[in-house]
């Protein structure tokens, strides 16, 4: 069972598109709170994971990357988060999206 915060979070998380990545800041001021750590938290806990879920219920937690681009924290491993990401399109090099600024989804 999931809280309201990780719902408001899985339910934004939504409108980012494949062959896009958001970050946990931009999550979090999306659902205007500062509260980044939460929404990592949140990703962590995500039971509508890509690995786990199919169609309209997934929630792709593997899109969400640090501000600064490189990859961080996932359920599956830093190496499974990098293959789904390239699986869409997204380029990885040395743990970090390449062309950061133009993949990055805008709220």
């Amino acid at each position: 069972m999931t809280n309201k915060f990780n719902e408001r979070m899985y339910k934004l998380l939504k409108k980012v598109p494949k062959g896009k990545i958001t970050t946990y800041k931009a999550l979090a001021e999306a659902a205007g709170t500062k509260a980044y750590r939460a929404v990592g938290n949140a990703m962590n806990k995500n039971p509508y994971g890509i690995l786990r879920c199919k169609g309209k219920k997934m929630v792709p937690c593997h899109r969400v990357v640090a501000s600064n681009g490189h990859l961080h924290g996932f359920a599956h491993g830093l190496k499974k988060k990098a293959e789904l990401l390239r699986k869409e399109g997204i380029e990885i090099k040395n743990k970090k999206v390449a062309n950061f600024e133009k993949v990055l989804f805008r709220f």
